[in-house]
């Protein structure tokens, strides 16, 4: 998808009703389909990252009017603007009031009700519009243009072609404004899986497109990568970090979770199902759909066996119904040159077993997501009616040893290290820079929106400065459409020198009015200096530090009274480092010294 506009009719955080934000303009649709992320960017308190939260508010609402799964409980009763009970209603979002314009890509892969041609692929123009106490209208713009029919409004199965295919939320600091829809799709999901579970109907994967990939996700994604992706594309993110490869690691699952098999009033009202008395015929082992039952064919495989037959070694203890699964990595082989020859074994086990990197990952999210098997019926209700910002905070975290699915004993091979270390003495910013990447690279062949808030905060600077170029070697596909649309917000200086002044948005709050306006840079961002950036963008004209410059204006004061220059310029030398300060301030002394 390719984002066009979005404007906001009522208040939306700092945001102001009539706030409007035009992504892709007219004279740059020719780079369209180019790898081209938008930089969102200016001081705190600016208003950037309200846009990725409203993003995903949105998305998130529009998820939940047309999911086909949803809890008991979940939907208000009654009508919105009259009686009724607390719940989700289709009439109310916050933001309540907008328009979102975008592009959606169709590569023909689906049916169409209103042509025998489904070969053909199009640029479909969506907008998704809200006014106060109604329901969004999603509206296809050109569709008669396109010779795909006349009506524009969109049909409910309709609507599910035209969506991105996955929403991605992440933080690299603790946003709970944006990670909070994306939070509550987390407790969709699971209940998702538990009706599956209880109506006998089956699991492959979750309805809802909203991922939020926090660092409780980043093993996943890193083994996933590491384990089904081209290593082409892995080299530029594994050299900065100096990983050389993966060495071990371990998968503990529990096997011996009930779940009622009933929604009695005694079930629903209990914490958790081992604290019912209930038969064991009545409950249901929670990973259930994810194992293959007895009387299926053997190759009707499910993720767990699958996950079993590219085991190393594996152990059940039956006491405790806990299945161990232990991978020991095999090095790929290679020629005197280096050059890759064939993959390892355990490569081959996982790619074989797996279709594909997401059916992987999928796999991973699904087994991780049970780990909220535990939240009782009456939080999750409470969760999903909040829009409390700690909301988070109420749900119980699992000690290891009560989680449905873990990873313990990750060791890597590093640069720089004689033994094999744990994956947890990555530092803070390997952590980030490893989880960010590998998230993009997740998701590099999906027509997805990416919401990235911060990413590069606990980057060192060279690695800020190959943020965007490092992306674009992993994620730029030139012989294709580049059909994901990420946006970042930033303040970093570097990522803006890497990025064009069309994909630049700077934003800016009034202190009197706090109007908060957004426009393109005004000038050649792509390449342009730190110093630039940082007084034209930021509008920081200083280049030190405070207190050194606070050091300076003493300077300055002393110059002023009459003091000795040459003893000034002295204390400076002496003092201060090299800097364009610096440079003014001897200038200035050698001024007074004539």
């Amino acid at each position: 998808m390719k984002l066009l506009r979005l404007k906001l009719n009522t208040d939306f955080r700092s945001l102001q009703a009539g706030f409007e934000v035009h992504f892709l303009r007219d004279f740059d649709k020719a780079k369209m389909w180019d790898f081209m992320p938008y930089c969102l960017v200016g001081r705190n308190g600016s208003g950037k990252s309200n846009i990725l939260e409203a993003l995903a508010a949105i998305f998130y609402h529009i998820e939940c009017i047309y999911l086909e799964n949803k809890p008991e409980g979940f939907e208000g009763e009654g009508d919105f603007n009259h009686i009724h009970t607390d719940g989700f209603f289709a009439e109310y979002c916050s933001p309540d009031a907008f328009e979102l314009e975008y592009i959606h890509y169709h590569n023909g892969s689906y049916s169409d009700d209103y042509s025998s041609d489904y070969d053909i692929s199009y640029d479909a123009h969506i907008l998704i519009s809200k006014k106060i106490n109604e329901s969004p209208e999603i509206l296809w713009l050109n569709r008669e243009e396109l010779g795909r029919g006349k009506e524009q409004k969109l049909s409910r199965i309709e609507v599910k072609k035209v969506l991105p295919d996955y929403v991605i939320g992440y933080s690299s600091g603790e946003n709970e404004i944006l990670s909070l829809p994306f939070f509550k799709m987390r407790f969709l999901h699971y209940d998702e899986y538990e009706d599956a579970l209880r109506n006998e109907t089956g699991y492959s994967q979750p309805e809802g497109r909203l991922v939020y990939l926090d660092n409780q996700y980043s093993q996943a994604v890193f083994l996933t990568n590491y384990l089904m992706q081209d290593e082409k594309i892995l080299l530029p993110i594994y050299r900065a970090i100096g990983i050389k490869s993966i060495k071990q690691f371990r998968i503990i699952i529990r096997q011996g979770v009930p779940i009622a098999k009933y929604r009695t009033e005694e079930n629903v009202s209990a914490l958790r199902a081992d604290e019912l008395e209930i038969d064991n015929k009545d409950v249901f082992e929670l990973t259930y759909n994810l194992k293959k039952r007895p009387e299926v064919l053997a190759t009707e495989l499910k993720a767990i066996d699958k996950l079993k037959n590219c085991a190393t070694s594996q152990f059940f203890d039956a006491e405790n119904k806990v299945l161990y699964l232990d991978f020991f990595i095999d090095p790929d082989h290679r020629n005197e040159q280096g050059e890759l020859i064939e993959l390892s074994e355990m490569k081959k086990a996982f790619q074989g077993n797996f279709e594909s990197t997401f059916e992987l990952f999928r796999t991973f999210q699904i087994l991780l997501t049970l780990n909220l098997y535990e939240v009782d019926v009456q939080l999750k209700q409470d969760l999903y009616k909040s829009g409390s910002l700690y909301v988070n905070e109420t749900v119980p975290k699992l000690p290891s040893d009560k989680r449905v699915m873990r990873f313990k004993d990750f060791k890597i091979e590093k640069e720089g290290n004689r033994d094999d270390i744990s994956i947890k003495s990555l530092s803070d910013g390997e952590h980030q820079y490893l989880h960010a990447m590998g998230i993009c690279l997740l998701f590099k062949d999906t027509n997805s929106l990416f919401l990235l808030d911060e990413p590069e905060t606990h980057f060192n600077p060279d690695w800020r400065a190959k943020f965007i170029s490092t992306l674009k070697d992993c994620l730029n596909q030139p012989e294709k459409r580049n059909m994901r649309e990420l946006l970042i917000t930033s303040h970093s200086p570097f990522i803006i020198s890497d990025s064009h002044e069309e994909n630049v948005l700077v934003f800016k709050k009034n202190d009197e009015t706090r109007i908060v306006t957004v426009e393109r840079p005004g000038f050649n961002t792509f390449g342009a200096s730190v110093n630039q950036i940082t007084l034209k963008v930021f509008e920081k004209h200083e280049t030190i530090g405070g207190f050194a410059n606070s050091v300076y204006d003493e300077l300055y004061d002393r110059l002023e009274k009459g003091e000795d220059p040459d003893i000034l310029i002295q204390i400076a030398n002496d003092r201060l480092g090299d800097s364009v300060e610096k440079v003014m301030f001897v200038n200035k002394a050698l001024e007074k010294k004539k």
